[in-house]
């Protein structure tokens, strides 16, 4: 297997952990947030710049580049690493989650999916075994397991039909797939019914992933009702294995997922809310393109040592968003990769000293001041 994970130190008073993972592209300090490169590329960002804030290994969207340019010509480049010259691990998700989200424009059967692209209307069919065979053409060090998304709110029956189906799928993508390095996550599903999350965690256990994502959160519940999934689905995953919370990113959800055992997250929040001028601070979100800051000197946050906030000020940043200016959202997206990788290296450093409850809980009483 290609792929080692090792949990170094638990947190004495919660269910926080410190961990190492090993892929075939190098290592990964846990707790970790992954930048997410949906077209083969951190939006605005080079490789080498996501690697200065921090970013240690990347999350790709197999849908996507199924779709444009193509896994063949991926593969034909070296693989994705070669294509976009990114030397460090990446994860690629199986594309379930984009093709359900297409709603009418797809129909799921016991094969795989039908469904027509978003980009030219042409039609597709996605099965698990396919899911895998795009993937190992990609060449990414993590490659998820093809599943079916339940959405929120949905019926227990909607619930439980796509809890069967993705235990179904995940036996077949692990049955298919083989690749010198990559290796293959299940994914947990479930809605938030909790008879139907620790039914689906025991499949997956049952077929021995080297990983497990936790997926179908975060897309519409209250907060709240996604903290409690995690209390009883985290404990029903093995301890050994790796974690990951799927489409997770804003700090108050990244620490409390962390406090419940969670070792790994991607979102493409932090990058699309940076496109629309608004930018993580340590007191809240900061809305840099509003009118107040139009005369604002001060950097984006003054508790940051970012690239941004050492050498330009809000109302530059500003300025250069209104104007339509691309580096105005490329100052805001290193700012706020910058901020989660940094967020991260605190977590884990509070952890390994003894103090992750008390860090967590005073960031918190800043950053959720205004909610």
């Amino acid at each position: 297997m290609s792929l080692q994970f090792k949990v170094l130190q638990n947190d004495k008073n919660t269910a926080a952990r410190l961990g190492m993972l090993k892929t075939a592209h190098g290592r990964v300090e846990t707790p970790v947030f992954m930048p997410v490169g949906t077209q083969a590329t951190v939006k605005t960002m080079t490789p080498e710049e996501v690697y200065g804030i921090g970013g240690r290994i990347i999350l790709s969207n197999t849908y996507h580049l199924y779709l444009r340019p193509g896994e063949e010509l991926i593969k034909r480049a070296g693989g994705l690493h070669r294509f976009m010259n990114w030397h460090g691990p990446i994860l690629t998700d199986s594309g379930g989650f984009q093709v359900f989200s297409l709603g009418p424009l797809r129909h799921v059967g016991e094969d795989g999916v039908t469904f027509r692209s978003h980009i030219d209307g042409s039609k597709h069919f996605i099965s698990p075994e396919k899911a895998m065979d795009i993937q190992m053409a990609l060449g990414s060090d993590i490659a998820m397991a093809f599943d079916e998304c339940s959405p929120y709110p949905c019926s227990k029956d909607e619930a439980e039909k796509a809890v069967q189906r993705t235990s179904r799928w995940a036996a077949r993508c692990k049955e298919f797939h083989h690749h010198r390095y990559q290796v293959v996550f299940g994914i947990v599903q479930g809605g938030v019914f909790r008879d139907l999350r620790e039914k689906s965690a025991s499949e997956l256990v049952e077929l021995d992933f080297p990983g497990y994502g936790i997926g179908g959160l975060s897309v519409g519940e209250p907060k709240p009702l996604m903290y409690e999934v995690l209390d009883y689905t985290v404990p029903r995953l093995p301890p050994d294995r790796p974690r990951y919370l799927m489409g997770v990113g804003s700090p108050d959800c990244l620490l409390e997922a962390v406090s419940r055992g969670v070792d790994m997250f991607d979102c493409v929040l932090p990058t699309r809310i940076a496109r629309n001028g608004t930018v993580f601070t340590h007191t809240g979100k900061l809305v840099v393109r509003n009118a107040a800051y139009a005369g604002d000197f001060n950097p984006l946050d003054a508790y940051c040592d970012c690239y941004t906030c050492r050498n330009y000020t809000r109302a530059y940043i500003r300025h250069l968003i209104k104007a339509n200016e691309v580096l105005g959202i490329r100052l805001t997206t290193i700012h706020n990769l910058h901020f989660l990788a940094a967020l991260m290296g605190k977590i884990r450093r509070s952890i390994q000293d003894g103090t992750f409850e008390t860090y967590k809980r005073e960031f918190l009483e800043l950053f959720l001041q205004e909610e």
